[in-house]
C-alpha cells in the first residue's frame, strides 16, 4: 500500500512539474532558447550605365539580342560615365555600330564594391526594358570586374549564358554553385596587382567539379591582360557559341 502511494505521489509529480520540466528540454540546447524571426526588408538600389544597341536593334521587332553585361574595374569608379568606356567592350561599341550584342556597362560609385542586389536589379530592368535575349545573356569584366563577374555568376548562375573574368579572383568556395558553366578566364603571368594565382586557384576549383573551363594565361601581360582579351573576335564568337538552355 505504501509502495502504490510513493508511485501516486511520483505521478502526480511527474502530472504536476514533469509537463513544464520536458516542455523547458525541448526549448533550449544547454540553457539557449529557441527562437526563430521573420520579416520583409525593402532596399532601395540605383545605378548608372552606359547602354549600347547595334545597328538594326529595334525594341519591338521580332528579333532578340544576345547581351553583354560588362563590369568595369576599380580606376572607373565614380559619376563620369565616360570613364566607363574607357576599355573594352564600351570602347569597342564607339567605332563598330554593327557590335552584334547589346553592351551594358554600368558603373560603381567612388570607394564602393561591385554589389550584387545593384546588378541583379539593374539586369532585370534592361531585360523588361528591351528586345534581350534572355538565353544569351554574357557576363565579364576586368580586375574589380573580374571579382565581381565570379561573385555575380556564382549568386545567379542561372541568369548567364557563359563568363569571362579578365584578371580577378574571389570565393573558391563559391564556384560550387557555377556547375558546367561556360567560363573562359585571361590572366597575365606578370600580372603586380592582381596576382595569377587569384585566377588559378578559381580554375583549379572548377576543374575539380569537371567544369571544362578555359584559361588563357598572357606569359608576358602585367595587369592589362583585357586588351588583348576584348580586342580577340574569338571570345564574341565564344560567347555566342553558347546558350543557357544548353547546360
Amino acid at each position: 500500500m505504501r509502495g502504490l502511494i510513493w508511485l501516486s505521489g511520483l505521478a502526480l509529480s511527474v502530472f504536476l512539474f514533469g509537463g513544464s520540466v520536458f516542455a523547458e528540454e525541448k526549448t533550449t540546447v544547454k540553457s539557449q532558447l529557441f527562437h526563430s524571426f521573420e520579416t520583409t526588408v525593402k532596399k532601395s538600389v540605383q545605378a548608372q550605365y552606359l547602354l549600347f544597341l547595334p545597328d538594326g536593334y529595334k525594341k519591338n521587332g521580332d528579333k532578340k539580342w544576345p547581351m553583354i553585361f560588362f563590369l568595369h574595374g576599380a580606376g572607373e569608379r565614380g559619376d563620369d560615365l565616360n570613364l566607363v568606356a574607357i576599355h573594352d567592350p564600351p570602347k569597342i561599341v564607339q567605332s563598330k555600330r554593327d557590335f552584334p550584342f547589346i553592351v551594358v556597362s554600368p558603373q560603381c560609385p567612388t570607394g564602393e564594391f561591385w554589389s550584387n542586389d545593384v546588378l541583379l536589379a539593374l539586369l532585370d530592368h534592361v531585360v523588361a526594358e528591351h528586345a534581350i535575349d534572355e538565353d544569351r545573356i554574357y557576363l565579364t569584366g576586368l580586375s574589380m570586374g573580374g571579382y565581381g563577374t565570379w561573385s555575380l555568376a556564382s549568386a545567379a548562375p542561372n541568369r548567364f549564358a557563359a563568363i569571362a573574368p579578365v584578371c580577378g579572383g574571389g570565393s573558391r568556395i563559391s564556384t560550387y554553385a557555377l556547375g558546367t558553366m561556360p567560363t573562359w578566364v585571361f590572366h597575365g603571368a606578370k600580372d603586380p596587382v592582381v596576382p595569377l594565382d587569384e585566377a588559378q586557384r578559381m580554375v583549379d576549383m572548377l576543374k575539380r567539379m569537371k567544369n571544362p573551363v578555359k584559361f588563357t594565361v598572357y606569359p608576358e601581360a602585367g595587369h592589362d591582360s583585357w586588351t588583348e582579351t576584348y580586342d580577340n573576335d574569338e571570345l564574341y564568337k565564344w560567347f555566342l557559341a553558347h546558350r543557357r538552355s544548353d547546360r
